[in-house]
């Protein structure tokens, strides 16, 4: 007789941890389906603040990207200003390098005045490659010039920028402006520590009409680049992510797979703690101003000075921070 009572107790006990299972299971899954339709809910949000709006970006773009040999992933950053036109130049040029085993991001500056050698074209500015063939005429370029391979490209308009930002952080994003900016830029900026709204960050990171100019510029990108991260990473931005993914859509393209980008952005935003190494090209002491009357003022820049700085930089060390000032 008590055996038997053991047994219904052992039966009762079995039977209220299977009831506890299948309520975790479910409410598990509530939260999951939850987090499905909040995200989708979102980015349809997102969506819609770029609907009628004509300077969506071209997306039917061909590239040939090549896998770096060490396993690396180099991706090709590029800011448009489309207009809504069927050309346009890349005003921002960058190529992004995740290194999976260091978990180490690093991003190479490419300023758009050098004066380089295009294939199939007479020389120019390298920002002229997107305008004549799209991001595969610029890495090729790129590669031609620096032997610097690329695996994937991703593009985004300046408009999906702004709407990016301002949908990341409505009251703006603090950054220290460091003089009076106004020229060419569309905004007006005032001196001191400040937040910015996506017009304004974006004007921040595009002015060049100072004694520094283009090599300010970069500086500010990356300045921008770094606090845009911080943003991000804070709880209220990641809750914004499918919102941002959305806005931003319409202004954005890419090689990648949605898997790949997802995979990649969660590693570089997520599973690294490090601070982003940066190297400007060209580098200190590697180039001379010069000019065209086809192309106006450029760089002449020593090629094999910065592509042995480019293979230092994303095959050495991190323990150094190699941005370089803006000086000759």
């Amino acid at each position: 007789m008590e055996s038997r009572s053991r047994f219904d107790q052992r039966r009762k006990n079995k039977g209220r941890r299977k009831k506890k299972r299948y309520k975790i299971l479910t409410v598990l899954l509530i939260i999951i389906i939850a987090l499905i339709g909040y995200s989708a809910f979102q980015y349809y949000q997102g969506l819609q603040m770029a609907k009628g709006d004509p300077s969506t970006l071209k997306t039917d773009y061909k590239f040939n990207g090549k896998k770096d040999k060490d396993g690396k992933i180099n991706v090709l950053l590029l800011g448009v200003d489309t207009r809504g036109e069927e050309k346009s130049r890349s005003d921002t040029m960058m190529v992004a390098q995740y290194d999976p085993k260091t978990e180490q991001t690093k991003i190479v500056s490419l300023m758009r005045d050098m004066y380089v050698e295009i294939p199939g074209y007479q020389n120019y500015k390298l920002n002229t490659a997107f305008f004549l063939g799209g991001p595969e005429l610029l890495r090729q370029t790129i590669k031609k010039n620096f032997d610097l391979d690329i695996q994937y490209y991703a593009i985004v308009d300046f408009k999906g920028f702004e709407k990016s930002i301002d949908t990341l952080a409505p009251d703006g994003i603090e950054i220290n402006v460091e003089k009076p900016m106004s020229e060419k830029i569309g905004v007006s900026l005032q001196p001191g520590l400040q937040k910015l709204h996506g017009k304004e960050l974006l004007g921040y990171a595009r002015f060049r009409h100072d004694a520094e100019g283009d090599f300010g510029r970069v500086a500010r990108q990356q300045k921008v680049l770094e606090a845009v991260k911080d943003k991000v990473l804070s709880l209220g931005g990641v809750t914004k992510l499918p919102k941002i993914f959305g806005a931003v859509q319409p202004y954005y393209d890419t090689n990648m797979s949605r898997l790949n980008e997802l995979a990649l952005l969660k590693d570089v935003l997520f599973n690294n703690d490090k601070k982003i190494k940066t190297l400007r090209v060209p580098v200190d002491g590697s180039y001379s101003d010069g000019y065209y009357s086809h192309a106006g003022a450029v760089l002449e820049v020593d090629f094999e000075k910065n592509k042995q700085a480019i293979k230092e930089f994303l095959n050495g060390s991190d323990s150094t921070d190699q941005t370089g000032d803006s000086g000759q």
